[in-house]
């Protein structure tokens, strides 16, 4: 089971904010980090969260979907955390996520953008606001602890000399990164057949979710 007393480093900003860019200064400052997963999807409609200690039992950070949704009860159940919120210009958020997501349902966007509206390229107004909501919520609820939460905007040339002290680590000598891991150009070479598979994957893992009773309108 995770120690508790450790604290973790947890990314609530939204995907497509520069996620991945902070996974992988975390790991250049030796931070283990759990990325994005479909697994945790489940134990969190559960609200079994001994199941989510135990998935990252072996790590000192997370960052990106669906971690960022779920930082309000992983303060609560892991004291000493840091919470670094990642965020840019909404309209170039907005661009990026849409082109990311294109027409692939899956049940983590579901989740997010609720039901019915996991295609962001479908509604531009509401999920601008659900990005809006989430970051305004946790400045909220972070604004009477200060030295828990790092705001950062790497489109805004934020990189070691904010992420580093906040963290209580050297600034190493190499220079930020600055990582897209699903670029326009992936999208373009997923062969057909792999496009399927994934599409197919997504549908039966939202059916599992139906059939199981699972899914509940986040307020």
């Amino acid at each position: 089971m995770k120690d508790v007393n450790k604290g973790l480093i947890i990314g609530v900003g939204f995907q497509k904010t520069g996620t991945s860019s902070l996974r992988e200064a975390l790991k250049i400052l030796d931070y283990r980090v759990r990325d994005t997963t479909n697994r945790a999807l489940v134990p969190i409609l559960q609200g079994n969260f001994d199941r989510i200690l135990q998935m990252l039992k072996d790590y000192d950070a997370v960052e990106d979907t669906p971690w960022y949704i779920i930082y309000k009860e992983l303060d609560r159940l892991i004291p000493n955390s840091k919470f670094i919120l990642t965020i840019r210009d909404e309209e170039s958020w907005y661009k990026s996520v849409s082109r990311h997501i294109g027409d692939l349902k899956s049940a983590n966007h579901e989740y997010i953008y609720g039901r019915g509206k996991a295609l962001p390229k479908d509604d531009k107004k509401h999920t601008i606001e659900v990005y809006r909501k989430h970051n305004n919520e946790v400045i909220e609820y972070f604004k009477n602890r200060p030295k828990d939460l790092l705001i950062l905007d790497f489109t805004q040339g934020d990189n070691w000399e904010k992420l580093c002290p906040f963290l209580d680590r050297e600034i190493p000598n190499r220079p930020f990164p600055h990582y897209n891991k699903y670029s326009q150009s992936k999208r373009a070479q997923m062969s057909s057949l792999k496009l399927l598979r994934k599409r197919v994957k997504y549908h039966l893992g939202m059916k599992y979710l139906l059939m199981m009773g699972l899914w509940k309108d986040r307020d």
